[in-house]
């Protein structure tokens, strides 16, 4: 497998250096798997740091909350009981319940745990992770259950504002569809030795597979679509309905192991998304994508621009050698 890679070279007469000539280079990269193309930039920090007092926000913005221990019974729909009897899905502290504004047919929020208004991404843990997968997993498998034709399951996440959230309380999101969406569309169609070939080829080249934790193989991306993206891949299973106990634990301890090494680095928001294809697909991995997205300050610059937006393209200026070697050994 050829991992696709083109540098290409930009001259100007720069005004910082008497108008010399310079050349400044960038590389283009395309995706193993999708074909989709990225761009890596020099280092410049476009993704800046930020001493924003996140916890100060947190809590202005604790009361009238939804999600908190004191509204979370009165504020949050229930399913129907033949989805969940109860009402809701609970796992150890957390706590799903239908999205009020549905972006699927089936639509989930689960929360950490309601007494977790504000959660940094240092103080993110294996059990916290595990114990709110749990409850999309156990969400996907009651939907299929009462709907078989929604097939298409992914789990993802807008952690703080700058990722999409309407709300600061952290919490993940579940969606399942008749249909998938345009990137699970793109990744059921990918030829499914694919996968794998990508897989080996990183492990080969050792520059960017950061480790497997036992059944979970991480890497950093070779064309990433956001900031500092890692991605991960569960061979053996296509679905997030299928992730047993021990896959929920192990899934959650590489999520919650990622989510350190971005506050680690001083990223502060990220999204997520689980990819599943239908149950029992062939040859296809389940596989997630995390990215950061820009820390939270009063004005502060957005990492989506017209080449994110409207070209499906990224334009990063950390490369994923660079987050591989400052993720060296954890995922191990």
């Amino acid at each position: 497998m050829e991992l696709r890679r083109r540098t290409l070279t930009a001259e100007i007469l720069d005004s910082r250096n008497d108008f010399a000539r310079t050349e400044r280079t960038f590389e283009i990269r395309w995706d193993p798997l999708t074909g989709h193309t990225s761009r890596i930039l020099p280092s410049s920090g476009l993704l800046r740091s930020s001493d924003f007092d996140l916890e100060r926000l947190a809590e202005e913005t604790r009361t009238g909350c939804p999600f908190c221990a004191e509204r979370i019974e009165e504020a949050t729909p229930k399913f129907l009981p033949a989805e969940a009897p109860e009402g809701r899905i609970r796992h150890g502290d957390a706590v799903l319940f239908p999205n009020l504004l549905p972006y699927s047919k089936h639509s989930s929020v689960s929360v950490y745990s309601p007494a977790l208004h504000f959660l940094p991404l240092d103080a993110m843990t294996r059990e916290l992770v595990s114990d709110n997968l749990a409850t999309q997993v156990a969400f996907a498998r009651a939907v299929l259950r009462v709907d078989p034709n929604s097939t298409w399951v992914s789990v993802n996440a807008n952690h703080m504002l700058p990722s999409g959230s309407s709300v600061f309380h952290p919490h993940l999101q579940g969606s399942v569809n008749p249909f998938p969406t345009t990137i699970q569309r793109l990744l059921a169609e990918t030829p499914s030795e694919r996968f794998r070939e990508y897989v080996d080829e990183e492990k080969r080249q050792r520059v960017r597979h950061l480790g497997s934790t036992g059944n979970v193989d991480w890497l950093a991306a070779f064309a990433p679509l956001g900031p500092a993206e890692l991605r991960a891949f569960v061979f053996g299973i296509s679905s997030p309905s299928e992730l047993d106990d021990d896959l929920v634990a192990e899934l959650g301890h590489g999520i919650a192991t990622a989510l350190n090494l971005y506050a680690e680095l001083g990223y502060q928001s990220f999204n997520m998304a689980i990819y599943g294809a239908p149950p029992e697909t062939r040859g296809y991995p389940l596989n997630l994508r995390l990215l950061c997205r820009s820390n939270l300050e009063p004005l502060y610059r957005s990492d989506s621009t017209w080449l994110e937006r409207v070209h499906w393209e990224a334009a990063i200026d950390v490369s994923p050698e660079e987050l591989a070697a400052r993720a060296a050994g954890r995922f191990a």
